[in-house]
């Protein structure tokens, strides 16, 4: 009887089943109004674009997205535009950013949640994290611009460059991301390894990290969701407005899709900014979408066992 009475409870959140509280009432439509907007919001800028990138409400308009779109270099016609070394450019973008920000944020989320000790410098410590996940992009930009340009003196406008800046930008959602799945695993299963005879470290690599694993993808989808469409970081580090060829490797310059979507932007003929730059979108839409649907079965992978 106690069982079947918490089901009820679990699936009538909002006290709406005939207690007669009309509050519930609202609050479930107040939240599923939120959800419903939010869904068509996207689903109004995936039409409005789609509809620009494929000429559909053109019938004598040639599509602008289509394979000579993807493996062509820019043009100053918009018929023969293309996006292929800024498409390479992202990629090899977020190789760096995966590589700088993964190792780094999930060992600190490890380190301040399993090793550091409770007192006032880790609380402050993690306040400052928290709060550097709410800085403008631009400030990313100008210490990516400052350190690793002026002081390192790596080149200008890079991929490396434009990768660890990005790196930057995301790295304190993917610590507090990392902090919130470790954090999860119930103590119990710690106590549990430890009582049979496992070290702390064989208990966090065994128990706590697969345990954690879901959690740690799923912020880190979300983060990097977000480092692929960041221009302001890229403006500051001088990242290319228009380049011809893919870079040829990490240390030499490039451009990104969004800040050759940028470029377009400010084009004055009306088919770069409509129909080149909705093409545009629509690739970087489909890359990001792409990337955290991989990121995603990987998740649920470790999500079964």
């Amino acid at each position: 009887m106690a069982g079947n009475n918490a089901q009820t409870q679990t699936d009538d959140w909002f006290d709406t089943g005939g207690s007669g509280d009309w509050r519930g009432r609202i609050f479930q439509g107040v939240c599923l109004g939120a959800t419903l907007f939010g869904i068509l919001m996207v689903g109004v800028l995936l039409v409005y674009v789609t509809l620009d990138a494929f000429a559909l409400t053109q019938p004598n308009t040639p599509r602008w997205l289509d394979w000579q779109f993807l493996t062509s270099a820019p043009s100053r016609f918009p018929d023969e535009a293309g996006i292929y070394p800024a498409l390479i450019g992202s990629i090899m973008m977020m190789i760096v950013v995966a590589v700088a920000t993964v190792p780094i944020g999930v060992g600190a989320a490890l380190y301040l949640v399993e090793y550091a000790p409770q007192n006032r410098f880790t609380e402050l410590i993690q306040l400052n994290i928290a709060n550097l996940a709410g800085v403008p992009s631009v400030v990313y930009g100008l210490l990516g611009l400052a350190l690793f340009i002026r002081v390192f003196t790596l080149p200008y406008g890079s991929v490396l460059v434009g990768g660890m800046a990005v790196g930057l930008l995301i790295l304190p959602i993917v610590i507090i991301s990392a902090q919130e799945a470790i954090d999860s695993v119930p103590d119990s299963q710690r106590e549990a390894s430890l009582a049979m005879g496992a070290t702390r470290w064989q208990t966090t690599r065994n128990v706590v990290l697969p345990g954690a694993l879901p959690g740690i993808l799923t912020g880190t989808i979300l983060a990097f969701g977000r480092a692929i469409g960041e221009t302001a970081p890229l403006l500051m580090i001088g990242a290319a407005a228009t380049i011809y060829n893919p870079p040829a490797g990490f240390l030499a310059r490039f451009s990104a899709m969004p800040r050759q979507i940028y470029t377009w932007s400010a084009m004055p003929s009306p088919e770069f900014r409509y129909g080149v730059l909705a093409a545009g979108v629509v690739t970087l839409l489909a890359v990001m979408l792409s990337m955290n649907a991989a990121a995603i079965l990987i998740r649920n992978r470790y999500q079964r066992r």
